[in-house]
């Protein structure tokens, strides 16, 4: 792309070794540059003021504040920005709440680096790009009647993690953990947490 400058882009992801395989494999592209990198939500939405990139690309699960939390800040911190969000969770009620925020991608984390770049390109000239699968997915499942905070604790609780340690991961309260997992049971017509991550796995809610 020759006399246009590079698309400057902000890598988000927890995940240290991806995000840096990331971020080295798109510098090989002469159209886009890597101008920031952050680990969790609070570090993003601060690179992106330091740096105002054109994209964002960000994790859906990070610390602080997850991809789409992060992508409803940057659209009034920076309406320029255009956010995409890379999962390895591309649960359905994710991608309803990611295209309700202004979100203009929507993929997985198995994309190779050239489709990566490609769908960048994509949303930069004002596209969208939504994978088919979890598209597909998010048709097949319905609406799911739990809250994100629900969906994130169920997840967090779906291996039999004790209560403190999904309190601790996801900062809240014990008190409040134990009312998301009641409340999401309730909902579900579960008997207990246990039944309810089967219930919710069965439907693609988490």
């Amino acid at each position: 792309m020759t006399g246009t400058a590079p698309v400057r882009v902000l890598l988000a992801d927890d995940e240290h070794l991806i995000r840096g395989a990331l971020a080295a494999l798109l510098s090989l592209e002469d159209d886009i540059t890597v101008v920031a990198q952050a680990g969790s939500g609070p570090e993003a939405l601060a690179m992106a003021r330091a740096h105002r990139p054109d994209i964002a690309v960000l994790d859906l699960q990070m610390p602080g504040k997850d991809g789409i939390e992060v992508a409803t800040e940057l659209r009034l911190l920076l309406p320029d920005c255009r956010c995409m969000i890379v999962t390895g969770h591309g649960r359905p009620g994710y991608l309803k709440r990611a295209l309700e925020v202004g979100v203009r991608g929507f993929l997985p984390k198995t994309v190779s680096a050239a489709d990566l770049a490609g769908i960048i390109r994509t949303v930069r000239a004002g596209g969208r790009y939504v994978d088919p699968e979890l598209a597909a997915d998010a048709i097949s499942a319905g609406e799911t009647p739990l809250t994100p905070r629900e969906t994130d604790v169920l997840e967090l609780a779906a291996d039999g993690t004790p209560i403190a340690e999904i309190a601790r991961r996801a900062g809240l309260s014990q008190g409040t953990v134990r009312n998301y997992l009641s409340s999401a049971a309730t909902k579900l017509g579960a008997e207990n947490r246990h039944a309810a991550v089967r219930i919710a796995r069965e439907h693609g809610w988490i």
